[in-house]
């Protein structure tokens, strides 16, 4: 008995066989920068209790780009200068692992029960499906079973830690830009160096599986709750998860799920580590400083929309300043206007780069990154012009997430077009990722690791003291170059779903030769159309118990339009101005000839005849289904909609008449005693006068039969009305 450890003399040498105690096991690496992997590398040896070292850090990297070369001399330097302490232990076991590519995913008990099965061996070196860096070495490796891994690969072993020492200590030197897996190659192929450390391989990636070229057997079940990898191929379930060479970006996939940082039933498990509470700090001046760059580089639909939702992010103005650049002269008068309203609010600085300032948007963008580093902001806020923050809350949950690059998750709405990639093909290019739906949909929610974002994100401004990310790219779009660069530095993009953020628009068919275009937009951008021109109290009437103003019989009043809209179809109507004179001859129509006529201008007229049958059937028929019960047409017909002006000096009323409809629609344009005096609308068989409507109300009533009625007089100023004859 030896220190009460018990021995067994095999073959010339000790093997304990007392049982092996999570003390006994050290996990090592070498990292020379606390990159985004190593901390992610760092986070699954904690979530999981493991006692470890971490060798390096600080010190230049002398070992040449591995990513691209070989290399990683420098690796068992460093070992072998840190791993002197235990070179004569013989029960210390030591794991050494990469640390930049690399997640654990059980805990050290598993991992220990697991290397006790490969005795008699002693040293276990992970495998893999290909021959590195020398390929014609192939040749002299063993032969293996179908499902089996062949080759070494020394970015994770695990052995006793005296003979690891002699392991990497049996040559007498290593330059640090010479190939560590090279090193450890030769002594495995050397069968007497093999038999002498008792190496072998793990060839069926019990403890470690090496990813590069074996992403598709990887499996994600789930065991109390909790992810984990199999692998279908070899049948066993991998701890060592190493996303060696182009497989890294599997591993910033995987890593989404397995270590404990997602669970089916709590979700995002790492949302709750490491947070930022802003509110805990009572002064508000000490708040961190964040530059909000904004970016207008085309036309877009509702920036008005997209400046306010500025404006109204929770957060004290006097910390926050702004860089927009607007490279579109449609927006120059409202880019200027929203400057003064944000040098208003005290902001800490407001900077500007016009449309004919010749900057381009990399440039743009570029800069934004340089006025942060400049004055040290403490984040980094990028919002384009397409992006509705429709949750004001977004930047202070953000900060709180305490990512080095976090995007919120924004969609077009019905659509599966987001702010983020799930993955990318070999050429750089969208390539959809087997979760993508599953997030967009908020199936699943957290925080999600991912090669490119755009649009909006928050960038931390400790990350821009060592590192500038590149937009400029004359291959490339400014935000590809972007994600492009940070992926290639190896640090990380996240995007969350935990809220909903807001939203994108579409500016695709955005034509700003139209008059007021935002009108034209119900097909393209319906939320942000809805958003700004249906009136807010209009869903209170399709509640099930809604009740209805009812000023004659069966003529039903209701909201259905905002004012905004009210002033945008009559500012349409006015600078198109191509009014018909109330003639009786109308060459607009089939028969081109009006019974009875009015001054007005048809849809048809001002293209938005489509887009206005599409308004009948969105909000008009569910309200009609609910009040004309019994009956339905769908969609709704109209030939008919027009925008009719009635003034004293040309046309002030209506003589009496039916309308060639089924039901009709009146919607008020303006506000009566504002706008103009008198007006109204009056039901004769009903003796039933409507005279003080209501600017974005419509009156519904039946067409034909029944209600006969007239437009009463305009006694000053300027009525406006839109009128549509339903199902004629």
């Amino acid at each position: 008995m030896i220190g009460q450890r018990f021995v067994l003399f095999l073959v010339g040498f000790l093997y304990p066989i007392y049982a092996i105690s999570n003390d006994d096991l050290l996990v090592v690496s070498v990292a020379t920068n606390e990159t985004d992997g190593y901390l992610r590398f760092i986070r699954s040896l904690n979530v999981y209790g493991y006692n470890h070292e971490t060798y390096g850090l600080g010190q230049p990297w002398k070992g040449g780009n591995i990513q691209f070369t070989a290399g990683g001399g420098q690796k068992i330097n460093f070992l072998r200068e840190n791993l002197v302490r235990y070179k004569d232990d013989t029960t210390k076991i030591i794991l050494f692992s990469d640390s930049y590519d690399v997640m654990f995913t059980q805990t050290p008990e598993s991992l220990l029960e697991k290397f006790e099965k490969f005795k008699p061996a002693r040293v276990i070196f992970g495998a893999e499906d290909f021959c590195w860096p020398d390929q014609n070495l192939q040749y002299e490796y063993p032969f293996v079973e179908s499902n089996e891994k062949r080759f070494l690969n020394s970015g994770g072993f695990i052995g006793y830690a005296s003979d690891i020492y002699e392991m990497i200590t049996s040559k007498e030197k290593i330059e640090d830009d010479e190939d560590d897996q090279l090193f450890y190659t030769k002594i495995f192929l050397d069968k007497n160096l093999r038999d002498k450390w008792s190496i072998v391989l793990d060839k069926k990636a019990d403890i470690f599986m090496n990813l590069n070229g074996a992403v598709d057997e990887v499996e994600l079940p789930l065991r109390n709750d909790e992810v984990y990898i199999h692998n279908s191929w070899t049948d066993s379930d991998p701890i060592v998860i190493h996303g060696n060479g182009p497989a890294k970006r599997s591993l910033n996939y995987l890593s989404n799920y397995i270590a404990r940082t997602w669970s089916s039933n709590a979700g995002c498990l790492q949302c709750k580590e490491n947070v930022i509470d802003l509110t805990k700090i009572d002064d508000q001046e000490q708040w961190p400083l964040v530059y909000i760059a904004a970016f207008i580089e085309y036309p877009t639909p509702f920036l008005e929309e997209y400046f306010e939702k500025i404006l109204n992010l929770t957060y004290p103005k006097k910390r926050l300043a702004i860089f927009i650049h607007n490279q579109v002269e449609y927006h120059k008068n409202l880019t200027d206007k929203y400057m003064s309203t944000f040098k208003e609010n005290e902001y800490k600085f407001v900077k500007y780069f016009n449309y004919d300032d010749d900057t381009t948007e990399g440039e743009a963008r570029q800069q934004a990154i340089t006025e942060c580093q400049e004055d040290t902001c403490d984040y980094l806020f990028v919002i384009d012009s397409v992006v509705q923050l429709d949750n004001p809350d977004t930047l202070l949950k953000l900060i709180s997430l305490n990512r080095t690059i976090l995007a919120p998750m924004l969609m077009r709405p019905e659509k599966t077009w987001s702010n983020f990639w799930g993955d990318y093909t070999e050429e750089g290019y969208y390539r959809r990722s087997p979760d993508y739906l599953d997030i967009i949909n908020y199936n699943k929610t957290g925080l999600f690791n991912v090669p490119h974002i755009s649009n909006c994100y928050l960038i931390n401004g400790t990350f821009l003291k060592k590192f500038t990310p590149q937009y400029i790219d004359p291959s490339i779009d400014p935000d590809v170059k972007f994600s492009q660069s940070i992926r290639d530095a190896g640090f990380f993009l996240y995007v969350n779903n935990e809220l909903a953020y807001g939203h994108l628009m579409d500016p695709d068919n955005f034509n700003t030769s139209l008059i007021i275009p935002e009108l034209y937009e119900i097909f393209t951008n319906f939320l942000d159309w809805k958003s700004r021109y249906i009136h807010p109290d209009y869903y209170k009437s399709l509640e099930p118990n809604a009740t209805f103003q009812q000023p004659c019989l069966d003529v039903f009043w209701f909201p259905v339009v905002t004012k905004r809209f009210t002033e945008d179809l009559v500012d349409l109507m006015e600078k198109f101005n191509r009014w018909s004179g109330s003639a009786h001859n109308d060459g607009r129509l089939a028969g081109g000839y009006e019974n009875v006529p009015t001054d007005d201008i048809h849809m048809t007229q001002v293209g938005l005849n489509d887009h206005w049958l599409y308004f009948l059937k969105e909000f008009i028929q569910p309200i009609q289904q609910k009040l004309y019960t019994g009956y339905f047409s769908d969609p709704p017909k109209a030939e008919l909609n027009f925008v009719v002006r009635y003034m004293p000096e040309y046309q002030s009323k209506l003589r009496p008449h039916h309308d060639a409809s089924t039901y009709t629609i009146n919607i008020a344009l303006n506000d009566v005693g504002k706008d103009y005096e008198g007006g109204g609308c009056r039901f004769l068989r009903y003796n039933c006068t409507i005279a003080a409507t209501r600017r974005g109300w419509t009156l519904m009533h039946p067409g034909r039969l029944t209600h006969f009625h007239e437009g009463l007089p305009v006694l000053k100023g300027k009525r406006y009305i839109m009128v549509s004859f339903i199902d004629p």
